[in-house]
């Protein structure tokens, strides 16, 4: 009787683990590599015959000429194998006063400027990851990106606007801007930084 109950459900474990660890990966793999072969691979980017990064995964710019991410809670900051957001919550005074706070202030000093930030100017997203910024942190962030790069901020300001991104589907999310791609984009438009020097 034991016999008889073993082999069925060894029989059936065995099937199912063929099915969904094998066939079915692999039907979605080949699918996806046959119909979105970029996507599959990464959503690589590429800037003078070399991978500077994906459109899916945000990367920190530090240097003044160009727009910078938002905060990251990645490992010690846009670490792609330790993604996570930070686990303080809003009534949690250390991310408040220390990580907020700090954050506002070292912008306003940097910016020359005291209102309002826009929230995703210094809170990190859920993944510690996010590759955008809001339309309203990159418009804050023209006028110091055109001083440093020696440009207009109208010219820098168009450039942003071409590379805002509307709701997905004209429903879902809200407008945003990749950061790696306007970057590479005011590479492209204007003065480039000095070779060597770190972005």
């Amino acid at each position: 009787m034991l016999r008889k109950q073993l082999r069925p459900a060894i029989v059936m474990t065995l099937l199912l683990c063929v099915i969904t660890g094998v066939v079915y990966p692999g039907v979605v793999t080949g699918l996806a590599q046959l119909l979105f072969p970029r996507q599959a691979n990464g959503s690589l980017v590429t800037a003078q015959g070399r991978v500077v990064g994906s459109e899916l995964i945000g990367q920190s710019f530090a240097r003044p000429e160009y727009f910078h991410s938002r905060p990251s809670a990645a490992g010690n900051g846009y670490d792609p194998t330790a993604s996570a957001g930070t686990n303080k919550g809003p009534t949690d005074l250390k991310l408040a006063d220390t990580l907020i706070g700090t954050r506002v202030d070292s912008i306003r000093r940097a910016l020359d400027t005291g209102g309002n930030l826009p929230s995703d100017m210094v809170t990190a997203s859920g993944s510690g990851l996010d590759p955008h910024i809001s339309p309203a942190n990159g418009y804050i962030q023209v006028a110091g990106v055109a001083r440093a790069r020696g440009a207009s901020e109208s010219a820098v300001r168009a450039l942003l606007d071409h590379h805002v991104e509307g709701r997905q589907f004209g429903l879902f999310g809200e407008p945003r801007v990749n950061v790696l791609m306007l970057n590479l984009a005011l590479d492209s438009a204007f003065a480039r930084p000095a070779a060597g020097a770190k972005r």
